[in-house]
């Protein structure tokens, strides 16, 4: 009984911390956010040149038959170090496979379990050409980590000592999902971190507020990258990338 009533608070606190007022429609773009990707050419990013390039203004990345990923490779912004920040860009992708936006996220040296030069683990923003929940772009996947589907589309949740909880799931649903998707076309993602808490906007909806209380696995700090999926040939796209340091 004692414990059923600890973790009964625990809940009540944590419910508590994630119900703290935030828009369910993203906030206007503040003035000082930074553009990150010129559009002309793949300055301060670094990624592998045989599968990423620039074609009509946006970051755009290919595996082929001929060129396959060998693992999940990335390309990795290389002008800053996320902490507090919002993230705003654009993708669209093929339906064929999966890309991601890793953030806060550590870039694992070469011989370190990694496949290719440019293999990162941390929190991802999934990025995916479908409307059908749970599958869909913007939950959260724990690239090469422990906990798999961090949060899922739709989920305010948080992720306790003992696993997650979560507290609703009712910021969307599988008609919303269809209805705000944009399949085969540009999205807008808009990714706002301010200490352990995550909320995740997709053509300007909030689908996912997610608190990480993990005392060891959740994560402060780390590298910005976008992703290219290992498996089938597949190409995804980026642009309009701009970002704003909160700290």
């Amino acid at each position: 009984m004692v414990r059923t009533l600890a973790t009964l608070s625990l809940l009540l606190v944590t419910t508590c911390c994630i119900a703290e007022e935030v828009s369910l429609t993203a906030p206007a773009e503040p003035a000082d956010m930074k553009v990150i990707f010129n559009g002309k050419n793949l300055s301060g990013w670094n990624g592998d040149p045989s599968m990423w390039s620039v074609r009509d203004g946006v970051i755009h990345g290919e595996t082929t038959p001929d060129n396959p990923a060998k693992g999940n490779t990335f390309i990795i912004w290389e002008d800053g170090i996320l902490k507090d920040f919002e993230l705003r860009l654009s993708f669209r992708c093929t339906a064929d496979n999966n890309s991601g936006i890793q953030y806060r996220s550590k870039h694992l040296p070469a011989g370190d379990g990694a496949k290719n030069k440019w293999v990162v683990k941390g929190y991802q923003h999934e990025i995916r050409n479908e409307d059908d929940l749970p599958n869909v772009p913007g939950f959260i996947y724990d690239e090469r980590g422990k906990r798999g589907r961090i949060c899922l589309a739709g989920e305010r949740a948080t992720w306790e000592a003992d696993g997650k909880k979560v507290v609703s799931a009712d910021l969307i649903d599988a008609a919303g999902f269809k209805e705000l998707m944009k399949v085969d076309d540009w999205n807008d993602v808009v990714i706002i971190a301010k200490g352990n808490r995550v909320l995740h906007y997709l053509n300007g909806k909030l689908i996912l507020d997610f608190t990480d209380n993990h005392p060891e696995l959740a994560l402060s700090e780390g590298v910005l990258a976008l992703q290219l999926h290992a498996g089938n040939p597949m190409w995804t796209e980026f642009k309009d990338i701009r970002i704003r340091m909160l700290d």
